[in-house]
C-alpha cells in the first residue's frame, strides 16, 4: 500500500496534472511491483502565497509525499527515489531542483485498510521487496 501526496502551485496541477500522475505511478508499479490498479494519489493545489520555496526553485517545484507499509529494503527505497527522479526529468521535462521526496514507512498494523487493520491484510504484490 502506497499512498501519495502530491503538492505544488495550483497552476502547475491543473497544466500538469495526469502527466504527474502516469508518472509517479509507473515508478511505483516498475520499482514496487505495485498491481496498476493499486493507485492512490491526492492533489494538493496550493496558491502562491501559500507554497513559499527558495528563489532557485521555479514555478514546478513538487514536494511528494509517499506514505507506505514498511518493510522494503534501503536498496529498493532509493531506487524509487531515483525512478521518480528519473521519470521528472525524463517525462515531464523538468528540472531536477523543482522535486523533493519524502517517503514515510509506518508498520502495516498502524493502517486500517477495507475494513481491516493492514497488516491482517492479504496483499496480491509483495512488500518486502
Amino acid at each position: 500500500m502506497t499512498q501519495v501526496k502530491i503538492y505544488a502551485l495550483r497552476s502547475e496541477l491543473e497544466q500538469h496534472r495526469q502527466a504527474i500522475s502516469d508518472s509517479i505511478h509507473a515508478a511505483l508499479t516498475d520499482v514496487l511491483g505495485l498491481p496498476p490498479e493499486k493507485k492512490f494519489q491526492r492533489f494538493f493545489p496550493l496558491e502562491a502565497a501559500d507554497f513559499v520555496f527558495p528563489a532557485d526553485r521555479s514555478v514546478r517545484y513538487t514536494i511528494l509525499e509517499l506514505q507506505m507499509f514498511e518493510g522494503r529494503r534501503p536498496e529498493t527505497r532509493h531506487a524509487l527515489i531515483r525512478e521518480l527522479q528519473r521519470r521528472w526529468v525524463d517525462d515531464l521535462n523538468s528540472d531536477p531542483a523543482d522535486l523533493e521526496i519524502i517517503l514515510v514507512q509506518t508498520p502495516a498494523e498502524g493502517w486500517g485498510i477495507r475494513g481491516s487493520l493492514g497488516h491482517e491484510l492479504t496483499l496480491n504484490y509483495e512488500v518486502n521487496v
